[in-house]
């Protein structure tokens, strides 16, 4: 199989679908490998790491969209790359359709098989091509709080360690997940004030445990949300419905009640956004201000750490990149319900059922489950 990697064009988005060391893998199990020149430059996979481990250099995004049978990247397809796709193609990518009509349209229309990365699921029940970035994003989360709390950046002026003698600052993480236990593990290391809210009691025991009772653990119910957010210095809305758009948590009249200065960070931003003020901004200009309260809800946030987040992120999706390079998507897929779980569109049809349940009545679409789906073309 040919595999093809474009540089990424979304605002400071620096991350590469394939590392060198991917590519190698690739090639090694007999497919050739097409990159874009300076893919990976920025964070020091230089074109000629590519051309050692055995790929060729391509100099527009023309060329690969054209030759490649599979597109790997990081980042949901921009329109003018979705309109470069076409049917008989494989596109491997985060793709975060449930909020994004625009984007659903133009794939479906293309008739490419699209796997999104953050829909793939494993036996655990997890979700394990989006648990890399979202450990990113979650550790991400309370270092960007914690830097816009500081004054000269529009926030309270508070410390989140404190001081001997001043309390430390307090941190609500709504969402126990992948994304709220690393945010809580950076703002516990930090010597903040901790509470991680979440609707699963069984999950609120796992937390309990992990963090030794030194977090606070809280059932989440409207009346929580509304009391622990008006006391809190920064809040991370870390929830996730896979595939779906984010439930809002805070409405406009909870988060004027909370202290002026305090902080939103929304990781929730590339479903929709956990709160009604959320709307997604860029890594260039991260931060906007609504009744006294810093939102940061950069739509690409483990992008900030490029290089971190690229081999965190290639160690989980190689090993089904192979599974589709080596067998094929179809069979692949029908091999494997836990890829096939990936699948959101194909050749023309809608196969996450979140996805249609988001946008179906938006776009007149019907819902085909991905194993028909498949069954059909095989």
């Amino acid at each position: 199989m040919l595999i093809g990697v474009p540089k990424e064009i979304k605002n400071h988005e620096y991350r590469v679908g394939l590392t060198p060391a991917a590519v190698k893998e690739f090639v090694t199990h007999g497919h050739s490998v097409v990159v874009q020149t300076l893919a990976g430059d920025a964070i020091g996979f230089t074109d000629a790491m590519y051309q050692e481990a055995g790929a060729t250099i391509a100099a527009t995004p023309e060329e690969i969209f054209a030759e490649a049978e599979m597109i790997v990247k990081v980042k949901e397809p921009q329109p003018n790359e979705c309109k470069m796709l076409r049917k008989g193609q494989t596109l491997y990518t985060y793709l975060h359709l449930a909020p994004d009509p625009v984007q659903t349209q133009l794939l479906v229309d293309s008739g490419v098989t699209s796997i999104a990365y953050e829909t793939v699921t494993d036996r655990n029940g997890g979700l394990p091509l989006l648990a890399p970035m979202s450990e990113v994003a979650g550790r991400m989360a309370v270092q960007a709080g914690a830097h816009y709390l500081e004054k000269a950046h529009g926030g309270s002026g508070t410390l989140l360690g404190g001081v001997p003698g001043v309390a430390p600052g307090k941190v609500l993480v709504i969402g126990g997940g992948v994304v709220g236990t690393n945010a809580a593990k950076m703002a516990l290391g930090l010597g903040a004030d901790v509470t991680i809210l979440d609707r699963s009691l069984p999950r609120l025991r796992q937390l309990d445990d992990i963090f030794n009772g030194q977090v606070k653990t809280v059932f989440s119910t409207v009346d929580a949300i509304e009391h622990y957010s008006s006391k809190a210095d920064l809040v991370v809305g870390a929830v996730l419905i896979p595939g779906a758009a984010a439930p809002k948590l805070l409405n406009r009249e909870q988060i004027k009640a909370m202290k002026p200065g305090s902080v939103l960070v929304d990781v929730a931003i590339d479903q929709g956004g956990c709160f009604e003020t959320s709307k997604a901004t860029t890594h260039q200009d991260p931060v906007y201000v609504i009744d006294d309260v810093v939102h940061y809800c950069v739509a690409n946030m483990p992008g900030g750490v490029a290089r971190t987040s690229t081999m965190a992120l290639n160690n989980a999706t190689l090993p089904f990149g192979l599974a589709l390079a080596n067998k094929g998507p179809v069979q692949a897929m029908l091999d494997d319900e836990h890829l096939r779980a990936g699948l959101n569109t194909h050749e023309g049809k809608a196969t996450y059922k979140a996805v249609v349940d988001a946008l179906g009545k938006e776009l007149d679409l019907t819902y085909v489950p991905a194993e028909e789906a498949l069954k059909a073309q095989a």
